[in-house]
């Protein structure tokens, strides 16, 4: 059985839909891709697959803007530019093998090289994303909020960032946490399945910054769609997907 947390953010059409296609079985399939074209065709309105070159954008809704200016689904967004989102907004783009969601009232700054990404700022707001593995080659991407430095190196991470506290659930992979403020505060998570969610703090004792959170605001059925937009699957199957609170042991 997939569940919804009651303390996630869905929106009621999507939670909705996602309710009378478990019930009518939409999501049986153990594969992929009969999950993707009952959540695309429901929850985002068409069929996803892998975005084509000289593309970024697969859906956007409401008042996105691209360095300023207002986007539309030909806007190429690049490893240097400003994506924000205002209220009931939201975008869903890729940038070289990475792929995002970002949600209303965010605003995300990227840096890179070509289409490598090599830095993401979550200023404010929400964001799932999904990350291609780097080479040996690479550095590692680092991902900052209001008040953490993350490090990543191909994995799947949702964030989200307050002016005094941030949220980072880490779906699958490798990650390492650490508070902008306090040395102290830092951690090393390796997730199979939203294993080890995490808040940070802005202030507080030395060394204790950083705390379990529950599982919250974002769904298998999303990472599974920005996977596809790069075109690779999470790891994890239809069998994986009845969690309904963060696994402990780490």
């Amino acid at each position: 059985m997939f569940f919804i947390k009651k303390d996630q953010e869905v929106d009621d059409p999507r939670r909705e839909f996602l309710v009378k296609a478990l019930t009518m079985g939409a999501f049986a399939s153990a594969g992929s891709a009969g999950l993707l074209t009952a959540a695309e065709a429901g929850i985002f309105g068409r069929k996803a697959k892998t975005i084509p070159k000289g593309k970024s954008i697969f859906d956007l809704k409401g008042d996105v803007k691209v360095n300023q200016q207002p986007a539309s689904l030909e806007t190429v967004i690049s490893p240097n530019d400003v994506v924000e989102t205002g209220e009931k907004s939201q975008i869903i783009f890729v940038v070289g093998k990475d792929a995002f969601i970002l949600r209303s009232d965010s605003r995300l700054q990227l840096n890179g090289q070509g289409i490598l990404l090599n830095n993401l700022r979550l200023i404010t707001g929400r964001l799932l994303s999904v990350f291609g593995r780097r080479s040996r080659n690479d550095n590692a991407l680092v991902a900052t909020t209001s008040t953490a430095t993350i490090g990543i190196r191909g994995t799947g991470v949702y964030f989200e960032s307050e002016e005094d506290l941030s949220y980072v659930c880490t779906c699958y992979g490798a990650t390492s946490i650490a508070s902008s403020t306090d040395p102290n505060s830092k951690e090393q998570i390796v997730s199979q399945h939203h294993d080890a969610p995490r808040y940070i703090a802005a202030g507080g004792a030395s060394g204790t910054l950083i705390t379990p959170a529950p599982m919250k605001n974002h769904t298998d059925l999303e990472l599974m769609l920005v996977e596809e937009l790069v075109g690779r699957t999470p790891p994890f199957t239809a069998a994986d997907m009845g969690y309904s609170a963060p696994r402990r042991g780490y």
